[in-house]
């Protein structure tokens, strides 16, 4: 067995995995969850301070998927392909590239949103409805991260279905099996 094309592709996934799952539990349970928290201003800390934490896991997360993965594609040629499967890598780089984009964008955009308090504690009404007392700068990342946040999860939920229609065609593909028995 190829250890180190098999080691990326194990973090490749454990990078998607993580990518994805995050973000998906704050949308879903964290948002809704500070609702119990009484204090506007502690809403705000606490989702700030949990989504800063979880922000360097995402980043190392995914960008150690699309390091795997761009760095696979850079040392393959590729003739080992057919052209529907060509097209589907190609999906994979636009799918995987916007993915990074959007993690970027809502990284900066949750930092530059809580810095808009002092302590991080700008006041919401929950993780994805600004307060009355917002900042009016920090309601707009609010409602920018609103759009980014799901288009995200989105985007990297096609990049995981992507990968799966992928391996599935490798491991029918004699051509490809012949390959990556040279791998390393």
């Amino acid at each position: 067995m190829a250890t180190l094309s098999t080691s990326a592709w194990v973090l490749h996934e454990l990078g998607l995995a993580a990518g994805f799952g995050g973000p998906l539990f704050g949308r879903l349970a964290l948002h809704r969850a500070v609702k119990d928290i009484h204090s506007e201003d502690e809403r705000g800390k606490v989702l700030a301070e949990a989504w800063q934490r979880y922000n360097v896991v995402n980043a190392i997360s995914l960008g150690t998927a699309a390091l795997t993965w761009f760095l696979g594609r850079a040392l393959i040629s590729g003739r080992s392909i057919d052209e529907e499967t060509r097209n589907l890598v190609r999906l994979k780089d636009v799918l995987l590239g916007a993915t990074v984009a959007t993690s970027v964008v809502n990284m900066v955009s949750g930092r530059e949103m809580s810095e808009q308090a002092p302590g991080l504690a700008v006041p919401v009404r929950s993780g994805d409805a600004p307060s009355p007392r917002t900042p009016g700068k920090a309601a707009r990342l609010q409602r920018v991260l609103n759009v980014m946040g799901p288009l995200n999860i989105v985007l990297t939920a096609g990049v995981i279905g992507v990968t799966t229609i992928l391996a599935m065609k490798s491991g029918r593909s004699a051509k490809w099996s012949l390959v990556s028995r040279l791998l390393p």
